[in-house]
């Protein structure tokens, strides 16, 4: 039996709600991310693992600092120096688009760094750890540059290249000559993916359309070959199948307030030919808390404070949502509420939704009749901007409308 540890969606270098700490120079949500990495090292050192599988993303963009690539490194040498076998699949988040560069975790297998394993390919992975022989099937993010020739692409839609993404994936792992023909059955198999399985639900960290990615069916990942299928790419935590466990890891660290009620963590299994045992441990990570109040009344803080006193708030990143009439709202005094929130790690934002009885007006017409560029047009004029600085800023905008409509 084969004991295994299962992380994924690091992504170091994610540091929004952070501040510089003066004293590293560090972000403080670096702080966090790195805070939550070691619980996961500690983890394997302190309880007898024998094999870590990292199931894509390490960092939050492809290009990472210098200072992610250090600091990701240091915990994967903890990990190698203590004998503890390593497998790094590469994510899409390391994965450049095109197919003759390196991927973010690449260095690992150049440098030949002992019990490190990179995949960045499809391929099978035999290990021999302190617990017995394991393999692992290996599936990376497939760009695809990866898998489709040029000529491929051509006069294809993109449903149908896909398709033809999708029919390669599976011809290279359950196909005649594919992975699986290749394993030998009286061994524990692990499947480590980054990718999306049907039936997986999204966390808030879903940037892409549907229909823009390859979406693996079921029956691939609940492949009977399979022991233990660890999946990495969805943040949320959540098992899609029993026997053999299909499991995302989900993210070790919050990124923002749409991963505010998951819980965040690793997954821990014992597998052994046949079936698996495994178990969520929670990570420490950073909370997020929203307070939402209706405040009315002739004392709108007050009302505001206390909401906020109901709240565990103290390191927390914070943002208070505020329901009010316009009459009330200068009654708010800000500077008493960010004095309630001293012992918050981070105030995101102190956001008043106000209702008013009189719609808007910029000038003759109301903001409900005016497209955002309208609107942002008009807020530089009365911020008296200069003429050729508003021109730039709205080419900028305009930029950032047309991409939010295209999706």
């Amino acid at each position: 039996m084969v004991k295994l540890l299962h992380f994924a969606d690091l992504h170091l270098g994610v540091e929004n709600y952070g501040r510089i700490d003066p004293a590293t120079g560090l972000s403080t949500r670096l702080t966090d991310f790195l805070r939550a990495y070691d619980q996961v090292v500690d983890y394997v050192l302190q309880n007898d693992v024998g094999l870590v599988v990292f199931a894509g993303d390490a960092y939050k963009t492809r290009d990472p600092s210098p200072t992610y690539e250090r600091e990701f490194a240091r915990r994967i040498r903890r990990l190698s120096a203590a004998g503890i076998p390593t497998v790094l699949v590469a994510g899409n988040h390391d994965t450049p688009h095109a197919a003759g560069r390196a991927t973010t975790v690449e260095i690992f297998a150049t440098l030949e760094v002992e019990n490190v394993y990179v995949a960045r390919k499809p391929e099978l992975i035999p290990i021999e750890t302190k617990d017995g022989p394991v393999q692992v099937v290996a599936l990376p993010w497939i760009t695809r540059s990866t898998l489709l020739a040029r000529d491929e692409h051509r006069n294809k839609n993109l449903e149908e290249i896909n398709q033809l993404i999708l029919d390669k994936i599976t011809n290279i792992v359950e196909g005649p000559d594919g992975l699986i023909s290749q394993l030998d059955p009286t061994v524990p198999t692990i499947l480590a993916a980054h990718a999306t399985v049907q039936g997986a639900v999204y966390g808030s960290e879903r940037s892409v359309m549907l229909g823009q990615e390859v979406i693996l069916p079921p029956n691939l990942a609940r492949n009977p070959a399979f022991d233990y299928v660890a999946l990495g790419h969805i943040h949320k935590h959540q098992v899609l199948n029993e026997k053999p466990p299909v499991i995302y890891a989900g993210s070790i660290e919050r990124i923002d307030f749409g991963e505010e009620r998951e819980d965040k963590g690793f997954v821990v299994a014992e597998v052994e030919r046949g079936r698996a045992d495994w178990q969520f441990v929670k990570t420490d990570a950073r909370c997020f808390v929203t307070v939402e109040v209706d405040a009315r009344s002739d004392d709108p803080t007050a009302e505001i404070l206390e909401a906020i006193a109901a709240h565990e708030i103290e390191d927390a990143v914070v943002r208070i949502i505020v329901h009010t009439v316009a009459e009330k709202e200068p009654l708010i005094n800000e500077d008493e509420i960010r004095r309630a929130l001293a012992g918050a790690f981070h105030i995101a934002a102190i956001v008043k939704d106000v209702e008013r009885k009189v719609r808007l007006r910029l000038g003759n017409q109301c903001v409900e009749e005016m497209t955002p560029g309208q609107v942002l047009e008009r807020y530089f004029q009365v911020k008296q901007t200069p003429p050729e600085r508003i021109k730039l800023l709205l080419e900028h905008a305009e930029e950032i409308f047309r991409e939010l409509e295209e999706g």
